[in-house]
């Protein structure tokens, strides 16, 4: 008598093998990393405020107007020029090149801008990001000369980003950032690398997807350079010395802002011309408490009007930004399809920011 084993056939509608292989790969690749980002916050970060204790703080300002408007909440969302931001698993869905720029005028007359390129390549999607924080020409001051000595100097940080993401399965895609980032001061420069990476999960349930990300793990940051140089008296008892002679001040090395995000979104309503999307992030930074945040999209007229709301830094003790929304426009030129997007974020004890997004699929 011949015994006959039936198997299943892996190619077939997803099923519960392939979502457990998915689980597996989601903890083996992200959880990791999330351990030794908590661990490198240490002991003392759970007694006492970790405020103030990373280099690359603008590292931890939202990308893009869409995301912006709401709340930041876009982890398992973001499937546009800002994917390298926030979750670089959302390049894999991208399936033609868009090019993405912003500009926001940010606190204090600081200037904030975002440009991202993204294309196809071959089974995946490739992306270059360019992130950069500027400040206008500024006074050089001294306890001497407290209104001026009549030099100028800059400041800026900025930060490059090579991507690429990609699908695993027809619900289960990862993604990953290679970044240089750069500070500096005057003459004084600080430089580092970091590695992003995130996954992003289509649930059998009602499309409800999940997506996780770490961002910012990588080497630590110092400054160095000229403005360190100071002059020195190697013996203040005595005449006769080198006044040439110079020290060096050392500073320390500090942690890149190492953030993990964890998002849920899905889609409430949906019909041929119009849906409502609403998604929430749980975050957990290395440099502050934990919070969540949420945030809302509607789309009209099928995807060419876009309204969007959200709260960021829920449950956040102190926390500076509260509500945001926005709004975008979304219209085809042929083979070009073009979104301009907006978004204004509250703050509450600075001024509200205003963010204008333009970005153009081909």
């Amino acid at each position: 008598m011949n015994t006959r084993i039936k198997t299943s056939d892996n190619r077939q509608w997803f099923g519960w093998s392939d979502a457990g292989r998915v689980f597996v790969a989601f903890v083996l690749l992200v959880v990791p990393l999330a351990l030794t980002a908590q661990a490198q916050s240490g002991d003392v970060g759970r007694q006492v405020t970790k405020v103030g204790t990373t280099s690359a703080d603008f590292l931890s300002i939202p990308v893009g107007a869409r995301a912006t408007a709401m709340g930041g909440a876009v982890s398992a969302v973001v499937n546009d020029g800002t994917s390298i931001y926030w979750n670089p698993a959302g390049l894999a869905g991208i399936r033609n090149g868009i090019f993405t720029v912003e500009n926001a005028e940010w606190i204090a007359d600081i200037t904030f801008n975002y440009l991202s390129v993204i294309l196809p390549a071959g089974s995946g999607t490739m992306g270059f990001g360019v992130t950069a924080l500027r400040t206008g020409e500024m006074e050089v001051t001294t306890e001497e000369q407290q209104d001026g000595t009549g030099e100028t100097f800059r400041a800026g940080s900025y930060a490059f980003a090579l991507s690429y993401g990609r699908s695993l399965t027809d619900r289960f895609s990862i993604g990953a950032n290679v970044k240089l980032i750069t500070e500096h001061i005057s003459n004084s420069t600080a430089n580092g690398v970091a590695l992003d990476i995130g996954t992003l999960f289509t649930t059998p349930f009602r499309g409800i997807r999940l997506g996780a990300s770490i961002s910012n793990f990588g080497t630590k940051m110092k400054m160095s350079g000229d403005d360190l140089l100071v002059p020195v008296d190697i013996a203040p008892g005595m005449e006769g010395n080198n006044q040439s002679t110079r020290g060096r001040i050392t500073t320390d090395p500090f942690d890149l802002p190492l953030m993990m995000r964890i998002g849920l979104a899905g889609e409430v309503y949906e019909t041929g011309n119009s849906r409502i999307t609403v998604a929430v992030d749980a975050l957990n930074p290395n440099n502050n408490q934990q919070y969540v945040n949420v945030g809302s999209e509607i789309a009209l007229l099928g995807e060419v009007v876009l309204l969007r709301g959200g709260y960021s830094e829920l449950f956040l003790e102190d926390s500076e930004r509260s509500f945001t929304a926005g709004a975008g426009l979304r219209y085809g030129f042929g083979s070009l399809d073009v979104a301009f997007d907006y978004a204004y974020e509250a703050h509450e004890n600075l001024n509200g920011v205003n963010r204008f997004t333009l970005m153009v699929r081909f």
